[in-house]
């Protein structure tokens, strides 16, 4: 059958258009994998509320399990689960997490970070260094003799969890992960959410990171911010669904290419 100039032109458009829907509607696909990066005192299974909510969604998730033994060896940590995803990555972080993910999130595969009560430190900055700006309102860390550091048991209720049933806050007094003292005095080379989108949960109530230093975090990396009122530094176990909900928002809005 011949086919005129006019109906080859007309073909030749229809293909390029539907080629360049099929193209967006792919580079639209939202983020399937979450890693969860936990904090100093604590382990991963804090994140398990969260885990059950994106896990019914239909994300696949995984859980970062750090030594606490240095920013080196949790980075480490972090990247060895990151290097194992079959594809683009939100990665989340709670707390001391975020120096951590601050510097892992440099991956590849990482196209978005969020930052749940998390320090997000700057270059040469540390997390000790900010929190003698911006004091927080807990009460001292206890030292072992191998210099490594937690919450005094008797005090991490209050100043850890207080928007937690005390039972649950009581056992995760008792099941703190010491963590080395060095993490917190590590300055940070090249962070992460100068070239990556991110997303930032301020706790309202925070007495581990003043919650004006969290705003702080949130507006020099100009990450999508949202605060939760009456919420403790726990608040990624006592909000699971609202923490959820921002880290959805985050793999909703970034597209496999890192773009929003």
């Amino acid at each position: 059958m011949n086919m005129t100039l006019w109906q080859f032109k007309k073909c030749f458009v229809s293909a390029i258009a539907f080629v360049v829907l099929a193209f967006s509607a792919s580079a639209a696909t939202p983020i399937r994998n979450i890693v969860l990066v936990h904090g100093a005192f604590v382990d991963g299974s804090g994140w398990r509320p969260v885990y059950e909510i994106l896990f019914h969604d239909g994300y696949h998730v995984t859980l970062v399990q750090e030594p606490l033994t240095s920013l080196k060896d949790d980075v480490t940590a972090t990247r060895r689960i990151l290097d194992r995803q079959d594809g683009p990555v939100v990665l989340v972080a709670h707390s001391y997490g975020g120096t951590v993910i601050t510097e892992a999130g440099t991956h590849p595969k990482v196209g978005a970070l969020v930052y749940i009560a998390a320090h997000a430190p700057d270059v040469g900055e540390t997390e000790a260094g900010n929190g003698k700006k911006y004091p927080n309102s807990s009460r001292p860390l206890v030292k072992t003799p191998d210099d490594f550091l937690l919450l005094d048991p008797a005090n991490f209720p209050a100043d850890f969890a207080a928007d937690l049933p005390p039972e649950q806050a009581d056992f995760m007094a008792h099941a703190q992960m010491p963590a080395a003292a060095k993490v917190f005095t590590t300055q940070v080379n090249n962070p992460a959410w100068k070239t990556k989108p991110s997303w930032y949960m301020v706790a309202q109530a925070d007495k581990v990171i003043n919650p004006d230093l969290e705003r702080l975090y949130a507006q020099r990396a100009h990450s999508h911010k949202v605060e939760v009122p009456g919420a403790s530094h726990a608040v990624y176990i006592s909000h699971p669904k609202e923490v959820a909900a921002l880290i959805e928002q985050a793999a909703e809005n970034i597209n496999s290419t890192g773009a929003r």
